[in-house]
């Protein structure tokens, strides 16, 4: 089946997501629709998928006009969506999950659910899934989750499929069986449109690739693109894609955690027992699949959750116990992974934000006053210094992009006299450019002599920032191993299976 969007416009209010955007996706064809995060790609999904409605344009397949009120007329027009995060039912087993929106009866009024099982079957079988239609969602591992959301959009003859940002919670193993699965599909005629941001998975799997910047169209590309080439269409300006960084040279500040558990209200173990040390001047950068313990160790490390047991100790001062107050007051620098949950105040000035935590002393308030002079140079330096795009130090947090936000924490954070700088997730949801500034900026830091602590689930990030990389597996430590060992390796530790020759702490 032939897609074609024309002139697709999508506006929530001020903001234009999708600006006149037109696009062509042949039969028996892997489209990437490559772009920054928020440039607007998964919005034309949506539109696509029935989930938005168009302010402007039209969606034709095979030539024909085609209006859809909703993601069951996309279905029954042949287009399927593998969604990032998985559209299933935890409790449901995979033949429930698949027949769910489309349940088939039989008698009287009883669902077909061994229909459903030969369907999960019939399509396992071609594609070379291992699935069990009865087996619980919720007991499968996410490589399986998303084979299982596949036949989902499979088992309703999908002639059109949109991955969308299908790699984000998969081990590097998993992502190399979702592109051969990808192929194959493409060998079936199917029309597929591969949403990522990922440079190295485009390049492996894209027939063609069509670049959208800010919610326009602002090139193809051909898959023998480099990396550089890639980027610099994606932000506009060449970017440098190497972390540049020195050997380590080591300080005498030094991060040691000793049997560190974390447990859940209801005793689950989501931190199990793990030790490390972060001498300064080095990145420790943990690695693993998101939900295996890293944020709750984050969270940890700077007090907002108390141990159940364990030690953490920064230049020999014990933390465990204190007060996050207390935590940062030692030095402590934090990069939440979640920006505007934890990280920012949306309705408070750039510059209000640039102070939160230190709201208590000099240099900006003194005998209980604001010292609005002091606030207002600091914040104009921090502009000028971490490059934010900006109207003015007065503009609301929540008006910038998601990079410059990101460059608001990292600003306020770095800029402390630090003993211990935790990141996590430090370039999520951020543009290639902006994590150039941010990764420069990281290597700053540990330079100086600072412990520092990177959490990701981006493998590439991992190895090019990490001296060392501590992977993590269902809350506890896999192995410790040099940043330079290779992917397959680190892809197989992150699935839990220990590799010879790695630090267990």
């Amino acid at each position: 089946m032939r897609l074609e969007l024309r002139g697709i416009t999508k506006r929530f209010g001020p903001l234009v997501a999708n600006d006149h955007i037109d696009l062509v996706v042949q039969p028996g064809e892997i489209h990437c629709l490559l772009g920054e995060n928020g440039a607007g790609k998964s919005t034309l999904m949506n539109v696509l998928y029935g989930l938005y409605t168009a302010d402007e344009g039209e969606v034709l397949l095979d030539g024909e006009v085609r209006h859809f009120r909703g993601p069951g007329d996309a279905m029954a027009a042949g287009i399927g969506m593998v969604h990032q995060h998985f559209m299933l039912i935890p409790v449901f087993t995979v033949a429930e999950n698949v027949m769910l929106g489309n349940e088939k009866t039989h008698g009287a009024g009883r669902l077909d659910l061994e229909a459903a099982r030969t369907k999960v079957r019939d399509i396992a079988a071609r594609f070379g899934f291992a699935v069990d239609p009865d087996a619980l969602v919720e007991d499968l591992p996410v490589g399986v989750q998303q084979r299982v959301e596949i036949i989902k959009a499979l088992s309703r003859d999908a002639k059109v499929l949109i991955f969308d940002e299908p790699t984000a919670v998969l081990t590097p193993q998993e992502t190399d069986e979702l592109m051969s699965i990808m192929r194959q599909l493409k060998e079936t005629g199917a029309a597929i449109v591969f949403i990522t941001h990922k440079l190295r998975e485009v390049r492996e799997v894209a027939d063609r690739i069509t670049v959208i910047r800010r919610g326009t169209v602002v090139g193809e590309a051909s898959p023998d693109s480099t990396d550089a080439e890639l980027a610099s269409l994606m932000v506009g300006r060449a970017v440098e894609l190497t972390v540049h960084k020195d050997p380590p040279r080591h300080s005498e500040n030094e991060l040691v955690v000793t049997g560190l558990e974390v447990t859940d209200p209801r005793g689950t173990v989501l931190v199990d027992d793990i030790s490390f040390t972060v001498r300064g001047g080095e990145i420790l950068v943990v690695a693993g699949v998101q939900g295996n313990g890293q944020t709750e160790l984050s969270e940890a490390l700077l007090g907002l959750t108390r141990p159940t047991s364990g030690s953490i100790t920064l230049n020999g001062e014990e933390l465990v116990g204190r007060s996050v107050r207390s935590v940062l007051d030692e030095g402590v620098g934090f990069v939440p992974e979640d920006r505007n949950t934890d990280g920012l105040v949306g309705k408070f000035t750039i510059a209000e934000n640039l102070m939160l935590d230190r709201t208590s002393n000099s240099p900006f308030v003194k005998g209980g006053v604001l010292q609005l002079s002091t606030l207002d140079q600091f914040a104009r330096e921090a502009v000028e210094e971490f490059d934010i795009r900006t109207e003015g130090i007065e503009q609301h947090v929540a008006r910038l992009s998601g990079g410059n936000q990101q460059k608001v924490v990292l600003a306020r954070e770095l800029s402390k006299d630090l003993n211990l700088l935790v990141a996590s997730q430090p370039t999520r949801g951020v543009d290639v450019g902006s994590i150039e500034f941010i990764h420069k900026r990281i290597v700053e830091t540990r330079d100086r002599g600072v412990p520092v602590v990177v959490i990701s689930t981006e493998l590439d990030e991992a190895s090019a920032l990490g001296d060392r990389i501590m992977v993590m597996y269902r809350g506890r430590i896999v192995g410790i191993v040099p940043a330079d060992t290779p992917r397959d390796v680190l892809g197989l530790m992150m699935a839990g299976i220990p590799q010879e020759g790695t630090e267990a702490a």
